[in-house]
């Protein structure tokens, strides 16, 4: 597990950023693996400041995505679909035929099968991005007595109802969602982690030195051969 520590959330951005031009530019049609939420998004920035440059090209990628909420329209303007269209897809040339997204409106099971025959087919993610929860969750992968495998309808905490449902304003918030587990997570080629912030300081350090264990799901990420976690002083302030 290779640490880099920055100063800020900007320079984490530019250096993440300039790993998947750099990526992509060496391998045109690579599989990447999105996360949402507030960390990547100034990476996101950095990549669609360069297309617009003309310093990369999206348009031969694949994408798979973390998570989906259920019972959400797909168009709705906080489903995380959305999120990647306006955080990125919509400002790159990316091919939206080559964007798979989990359905949280689909059977979970068959969705489950779906996704990962999908992601089998195209090779495997190559990089996978990843957040970090306070407690320590990837995706909605939330402390429990098992790592999860492929993805799974997952029933989201009250501590993330609570803190998302500000943003619902015209439909209730949705209490499910689907996820990628903690397998499918584990066999991409690689892992990027992103975490910023003292609030994460505690989750980072039980990641990385800490026993593994799904009462720590991130902890699962010393056993993965290739990841590179991005930091800031905040998050690393009790390595």
């Amino acid at each position: 597990m290779e640490i880099k520590i920055f100063n800020n959330e900007k320079e984490i951005g530019e250096a993440a950023g300039s790993f998947y031009v750099d990526y992509i530019n060496a391998n045109p049609a690579c599989v990447l693996g999105f996360a949402t939420g507030a960390s990547p998004v100034p990476t996101y920035e950095y990549i669609a400041e360069s297309y617009k440059q003309g310093k990369v090209s999206l348009k031969n990628i694949s994408t798979f995505n973390l998570d989906e909420y259920c019972d959400l329209p797909k168009d709705h303007k906080n489903s995380y679909f959305t999120f990647m269209c306006e955080n990125l897809f919509s400002k790159t040339d990316i091919n939206m035929d080559n964007v798979d997204f989990l359905d949280g409106n689909a059977d979970p099971d068959e969705e489950s099968a779906r996704y990962a025959e999908a992601i089998k087919a195209k090779g495997g993610i190559d990089i996978q991005l990843l957040g970090i929860g306070r407690n320590g969750h990837i995706a909605f992968n939330e402390p429990g007595e098992e790592f999860t495998d492929e993805a799974w309808k997952v029933t989201l905490t009250q501590s993330t109802i609570d803190a998302n449902s500000i943003y619902f304003d015209d439909v209730p918030m949705p209490h499910y969602a689907l996820t990628m587990g903690i397998g499918s997570i584990m066999r991409s080629k690689k892992i990027i982690m992103i975490a910023t912030g003292s609030s994460k300081a505690q989750a980072v350090r039980d990641m990385i030195k800490g026993p593994v264990t799904p009462m720590c799901p991130a902890s699962i990420l010393q056993q993965h051969p290739d990841v590179t976690v991005y930091l800031d002083t905040a998050a690393a302030a009790l390595l």
